[in-house]
């Protein structure tokens, strides 16, 4: 906005940086004397103070702009200088410096609700981390557990717990700092891209979900190596691929790299597209294995489909429009003056924030194995007599018999 209202050409003086530039705009702005008025009246000189370029202002009036474009200034508002009558730009009386009043751009009531908010995003954030490594715990606590739907579990709650982070260090460190987010410095950049892989990964590996839960009901005969090293392609590599091209396009457009690339960008259509067309990947999917399980593996069949991977898909299906109820949003969104704002964002703030809860409830909380092996696990801490050598093999080992560590009865009936 500066460099267009200045006519300042940045190819064409050689410039290197945003500090050349800035430097520029200021000379431009105070060496602006051709418009000095040529009679005997007091006048306050042009001053470039780091957001505006503050024009001659006669002495004992006030010079009001519009408040910059800017985190956390609203355009529609005001800013003002005041020049004494002696034709001297007014001094703050702490600072001993010219000082320009940019207080009246901060709508305090919409700060306040701005900060509620992003405390709801950080506490929302923070019971969706607990949940997922808590499941994590789970998943990795029981061998009994361990199988390729499991494994695709953990790697997308791997990057629901990474991506939760990367939220969390944000809202503290970037969203709640202004003066890091007009800094702009490369840390935050690079959160910035850590935080939209770790969200596309989410994306991808809810497309395995899918597409192991299709392979399994559908394609049956592939080798789970096979199919794990493919998931791990998608659900990793794909993603990086994406934020590597979305990081070149943004970082060459001037517009899109200020304010720690907080502000819309239309080249994050480079990540929406993609996470769009997996989300309709991942619903085709799972409406196909719906359908091999109604019509041909249903409960009265000779070959049904395995309890676990029906709940396992009744779970997909809940979490794909939900995640897809976050691109529904967007382009809803209202504007920030408008009456249902604050409604869309407490909607936002639910329907984001604990994506990873859900997550967690659906395929670990609510998840038959995991109550199975809970419950063994805690039955076995819990009898203390010599009989806690014994389990239950379950009906699938010869209808079901008791071994003592892994020995029939046969061979440990000394042992009793």
């Amino acid at each position: 906005m500066l460099k267009t209202s200045m006519n300042v050409n940045s190819s064409d003086k050689g410039i290197s940086s945003v500090e050349d530039i800035l430097q520029i705009i200021k000379e431009t702005c105070e060496n602006a004397t051709s418009e000095l008025p040529r009679n005997e009246s007091l006048y306050c000189p042009p001053k470039w103070d780091s957001l505006l370029c503050w024009p001659l202002t006669p002495a004992g009036a006030t010079a009001n702009q519009s408040c910059p474009r800017i985190y956390g200034y609203d355009t529609k508002r005001f800013a003002f200088r005041e020049c004494w009558t002696n034709g001297s730009w007014y001094i703050h009386p702490i600072s001993k410096k010219d000082w320009s009043n940019y207080t009246t751009c901060v709508n305090n009531e919409d700060l306040e609700f701005r900060s509620f908010i992003n405390h709801l995003f950080v506490i929302g954030y923070s019971i969706s981390l607990a949940a997922l490594l808590t499941s994590l715990i789970i998943f990795f606590m029981f061998k009994s557990l361990r199988c390729t739907r499991i494994n695709v579990h953990i790697q997308l709650f791997i990057s629901f717990a990474a991506n939760n982070c990367m939220w969390i260090i944000w809202y503290k460190q970037v969203v709640s700092n202004p003066k890091v987010v007009i800094d702009n410095p490369v840390w935050c950049q690079s959160l910035h891209l850590l935080i939209y892989y770790f969200m596309v990964a989410n994306y991808m590996w809810m497309f395995c979900e899918g597409l192991h839960l299709h392979l399994v009901l559908v394609v049956v005969f592939i080798r789970d190596e096979v199919a794990m090293r493919w998931f791990f392609v998608i659900g990793w590599s794909v993603p990086l691929i994406l934020i590597l091209i979305y990081g070149l396009v943004r970082y060459n457009l001037a517009a899109d790299t200020k304010h720690c690339w907080i502000d819309d960008s239309h080249s994050t259509w480079i990540l929406t597209i993609p996470v769009c067309v997996s989300l309709l990947g991942s619903f085709v999917f799972l409406i196909n294995v719906l359908r091999v399980i109604i019509t041909i593996m249903h409960s009265q069949s000779n070959q049904p489909a395995p309890l676990s991977v029906r709940r396992a898909v009744r779970a997909a299906l809940i979490l794909v429009p939900l995640f897809g109820l976050q691109h529904i949003l967007i382009p809803l969104r209202p504007d920030i003056h408008d009456p249902y704002e604050h409604l869309y964002q407490y909607i936002t703030v639910v329907v984001v924030s604990l994506q990873g809860f859900c997550v967690s409830c659906l395929f670990c909380f609510a998840n038959h194995d995991v109550h199975h092996a809970v419950r063994v696990f805690i039955y076995r801490k819990t009898h203390s007599s010599r009989w806690t050598n014994y389990h239950y093999t379950g009906p699938l080992d010869s209808g079901g018999i008791f071994v003592v560590n892994g020995n029939t009865p046969s061979n440990n009936m000394m042992m009793i």
